[in-house]
């Protein structure tokens, strides 16, 4: 008998440490200086010990209270959604922020086999001006919207 009655909450857990416990080899070099004058490293390690306390807290989580049993993992929906999120990162600075938003819409959208492709083009437009309305419009911010733009 398994004493895991929440495999999806203790998988959760198990994710949060192991990327706390990076995150705490990475800014382990740091100095973490004083409280009074607190170093680059003090903020890192901070959150990294509050995030394992969260992910051991779900691990003990999933061990007491019952859960779903784990469902069947769909490769080709993470591969197009982190693949939206690269061609995001990857051509907002040189196609621009309208380029981009639409591009990840629509490799986001390959996730799934039933995305009608004029639903796909009407949430792209609709992001793309909500987002140059917001951020360049509202907020003034600096950034590319067009490839051959101006940034400011």
């Amino acid at each position: 008998m398994s004493r895991i009655k929440n495999p999806n909450d203790v998988m959760v857990g198990i994710v949060l440490v192991a990327i706390a416990v990076f995150a705490l080899i990475l800014a382990w070099h740091l100095n973490v200086g004083t409280v009074d004058a607190m170093g680059p490293g003090f903020f890192p390690r901070m959150l990294a010990f509050i995030e394992i306390g969260l992910g051991l807290a779900i691990i003990g989580q999933g061990l007491v209270t019952e859960g779903e049993p784990f469902e069947r993992w769909f490769p080709r929906q993470i591969f197009f959604v982190l693949a939206s999120i690269a061609f995001f990162a990857l051509t907002i600075d040189r196609l621009g922020v309208v380029i981009a938003v639409v591009g990840m819409v629509f490799v986001a959208c390959l996730a799934r086999r039933q995305t009608r492709f004029h639903e796909a083009a009407l949430v792209a437009v609709g992001m793309a001006v909500f987002i140059v309305l917001v951020f360049r419009v509202g907020l003034g911010l600096p950034m590319r919207v067009w490839p051959m733009g101006n940034v400011y």
